[in-house]
């Protein structure tokens, strides 16, 4: 077999296993349809907890939700699934905001370090962003 030859097949079967993996949803993005999804999703990992409130991403990829005790679950959106975590604001190591509507956190956890996050409303974020200072549950500042 001539090397073009061989190099054309390969070339055209990464091209149909990439195709494939699209077209059978692999590189769909999930995202939560509302609080009352982010609730869901979070009890199917922490069912004993109580979420008070609800703050949903501008894009719909994450979910904080109060659970009281100064804590927080997140539900984030990672490929076609989610991942949840409870955090405190002990957890958090950088807490910023750019601007009104947008938190930046950076998370102790080696598994998911956090991101930045757009809410659709100021309210939401200065919310956010107020709950996870350490010194707002009686921690200490970083």
């Amino acid at each position: 077999m001539s090397l073009p030859l061989l190099v054309a097949i390969v070339a055209l079967g990464i091209a149909l296993s990439v195709a494939a993996v699209h077209f059978t949803g692999g590189s769909k993005t999930a995202t939560l349809s509302g609080a009352d999804h982010a609730k869901s999703r979070f009890a199917e990992d922490f069912p004993d907890e109580i979420v008070a409130a609800v703050r949903l991403t501008a894009d719909a990829g994450t979910a904080f939700l109060d659970i009281g005790r100064g804590r927080f679950g997140i539900v984030h959106s990672v490929g076609d699934c989610f991942l949840t975590r409870i955090v405190t604001p002990q957890d958090v190591t950088i807490l910023d905001t750019g601007d009104g509507n947008t938190v930046s956190l950076r998370l102790a956890d080696f598994t998911w370090k956090g991101g930045r996050f757009r809410f659709a409303s100021a309210t939401d974020a200065q919310g956010l962003l107020k709950a996870l200072e350490p010194q707002s549950f009686g921690g200490e500042a970083a």
